[in-house]
This record gives structure tokens, C-alpha cells and sequence, in this order.
């Protein structure tokens, strides 16, 4: 019964000390926009046609040049008579060393020519800032009872701003 009895007087006590609060209206004398300025990113895109071509390069091979020669030199002694025998073997091995290389080597050729694609599009994507201004609130100046006052608003309150008023007694 009697913690009943104190926390009712402790209640009471508090209630007591509540300082009281109502709503009164404040005549608003400027709302001045604020700003900021935000980085606003985007991609920008930009397409080229390319054509390009490519080589297979493959390595020279020697063994139509060697084989060549020799079939060349061994016709040139069969066909040669006399002195014109070394002529005919030494003409017979470049003419067949000649055309053995190019026998050998032909497809290495065909590739560097033959190997060249179709235009394909090639994009590019960067990305760009864009510089935004955006209102982040209002400097709101406003009058109440002759004094002014001055606070940061998210909205623009208009002609008239809402206020709670709280009315506390001072101890002396």
C-alpha cells in the first residue's frame, strides 16, 4: 500500500513538472531555396565500323627449295653435253630450287591474302559526370510575437508556418 501511495505522488509530481505546449502560427517573411551541386554519372557510347584484316604467318620451309634443287641439278646433268654439262646442272639446281620454294611456300602467301574480315562495329562506353543543381531545402525566415527566427526547411512552408509553443515556469 504504501509504494501505491508513492508512486502515485511521484506520478503527480512529474505531471506537475511537464511543461505545458500549444500550437500557434508564425508569419513566414522569405523561404529561400537552397542548392547543391551532385555528380550525376552516365555512359556514353559511341560505335566505329572496323575492317580489318589478319595475316597467318607461317614459318618459311626450306625443303621444297632443297628438294628443288636437287631434281633441277640432277635434269640439268641428264639434258647438259660437254663443257655445258656444269652450266646445265648449275642452272637446272636454281630453276628447280626456285620453283620448289614457291611450291613449298604458296599457302603461306594465299593466307596474307585471302584472310580479311568483314567490317564488324566496334562500340566504346565511357563514363561521363554531368554536373546537376537540385534544391536540397529552404532557409525559412519567419516572425513570431516580434522576434525573428530563422530555420532550415525541407518545403517551402508557404505564408504561414506552424509552431509548438511550450510555456515552462523558472525556478528562482
Amino acid at each position: 500500500m504504501k509504494r501505491l501511495v508513492i508512486a502515485s505522488l511521484i506520478a503527480t509530481t512529474l505531471l506537475g513538472a511537464h511543461a505545458e505546449s500549444f500550437i500557434d502560427q508564425a508569419r513566414v517573411r522569405g523561404a529561400d531555396p537552397q542548392y547543391e551541386n551532385i555528380s550525376v554519372p552516365r555512359n556514353e557510347c559511341s560505335s566505329h565500323w572496323v575492317a580489318d584484316s589478319y595475316r597467318v604467318d607461317r614459318e618459311r620451309q626450306y625443303g621444297g627449295a632443297i628438294v628443288g634443287g636437287l631434281a633441277g641439278g640432277i635434269i640439268g646433268h641428264q639434258v647438259g653435253k660437254g663443257s655445258g654439262k656444269d652450266a646445265a646442272t648449275a642452272l637446272g639446281a636454281v630453276v628447280g630450287a626456285i620453283a620448289g620454294d614457291r611450291l613449298e611456300n604458296r599457302e603461306r602467301a594465299e593466307h596474307y591474302d585471302r584472310h580479311e574480315r568483314a567490317p564488324r562495329e566496334v562500340k566504346r562506353c565511357r563514363t561521363v559526370y554531368d554536373t546537376q543543381t537540385r534544391i536540397t531545402g529552404y532557409r525559412v525566415t519567419y516572425e513570431y510575437r516580434g522576434q525573428h527566427y530563422s530555420t532550415f526547411m525541407r518545403e517551402n512552408p508557404g505564408h504561414s508556418l506552424a509552431l509548438r509553443v511550450s510555456v515552462e515556469p523558472i525556478e528562482r
